[in-house]
């Protein structure tokens, strides 16, 4: 079969297409004939060494749908011909997912219903993962609060936007111009050019005085700000941050509102399965649908982890083997 390799940490060339043995699954895993992989910053960082250097070679791809080929001896329920999607974000990271098969712990992976479109599930993983995790086990959002998506024409931001509005939150959200119309249609009650000069005093007007919950990706930008616009007792979910030193110019705004900060990673989710099925019953009601902005061939996944860091567009890349 044919799948993407490293045999060294590096730059977007070291991604290379060879030939090599179909892997055979272990007693917990399945065999998935990958149908799409998502390309995520994460893959990059694994790549580059960024992270915890992973031993080479290797094979990337944390995020994989697909049809089941083989289940390990130990795997119980799930058949030949199963249509599935997972990650391997969580825990004991594990990757393969740029090539024509691959495997997965039987943990990380779920059924995925017949409504459901292979590729966009490819590319749900860890951005619907990100999004489900912040705000309904982190911000516990409700019904008829007001919900801030930082960046909602990104991945894990048009995510968030729609599995905001899934449990009638009012979503307010940050884009460019140009990315409006569509935030609206995925279920934003307001949109906002996140470079406006007056930006915390339309996201406190269009939310009645403050918002209840904040989904934020770039806490270095956003930290202050966050609690200069939040409500009595808000969550302020960070997933992310540019600078790894965010700081309060003025920590009293956050202080005089009971301002509850939960920061996340999807490594340390207990159990993946739990928000997999909640993406995925929210893909079979067509609640919450993944936007692919473009799909690469294996041989392209240079190309692909290059846009995935440097490019402007909504939603997802993919790659399609």
């Amino acid at each position: 079969m044919r799948a993407v390799r490293l045999q060294e940490h590096g730059g977007t060339e070291v991604l290379q297409v060879e030939e090599v043995d179909r892997p055979e699954p272990e007693a917990d895993e399945l065999l998935v004939e990958v149908a799409a992989a998502a390309v995520n910053p994460v893959d990059t960082y694994f790549r580059d060494g960024s992270y915890e250097p992973v031993a080479v070679p290797f094979t990337p791809g944390v995020d994989v749908a697909g049809t089941v080929a083989a289940v390990g001896d130990d795997v119980e329920g799930f058949d030949e011909g199963d249509r599935v999607f997972g990650t391997g974000i969580g825990n004991g990271g594990h990757q393969g997912a740029y090539a024509e098969y691959a495997t997965i712990p039987d943990d990380r992976v779920v059924h995925l219903p017949d409504e459901a479109d292979l590729t966009e599930a490819g590319a749900a993983g860890v951005v619907a993962g990100t999004a489900w995790r912040s705000l309904i086990d982190h911000a516990d959002l409700d019904p008829a609060e007001y919900c801030l998506v930082h960046g909602g024409s990104g991945g894990v931001g048009h995510a968030a936007v729609q599995i905001a509005d899934a449990v009638s939150a009012r979503v307010i959200t940050t884009a460019s111009e140009e990315h409006h119309e569509t935030l609206a249609d995925f279920g934003a009650e307001t949109v906002l050019d996140y470079a406006r000069d007056d930006l915390a005093d339309a996201v406190i007007e269009a939310s009645d005085g403050g918002v209840d919950a904040i989904l934020d990706h770039r806490l270095d930008d956003y930290l202050q700000f966050d609690a200069d616009v939040a409500a009595q007792e808000a969550t302020v979910v960070g997933i992310g941050e540019n600078s790894p030193d965010p700081g309060f110019t003025n920590d009293g705004a956050a202080r005089s509102k009971d301002v509850e900060y939960q920061f996340m990673s999807m490594f340390n989710t207990p159990d993946l399965r739990v928000l997999l099925r909640g993406v995925a019953h929210l893909m079979e009601r067509g609640d919450l649908s993944i936007e692919i902005a473009r799909s690469y061939d294996l041989t392209e996944a240079g190309e692909a982890q290059r846009a995935v860091m440097e490019d402007s567009f909504l939603g997802k890349l993919v790659i399609e083997p």
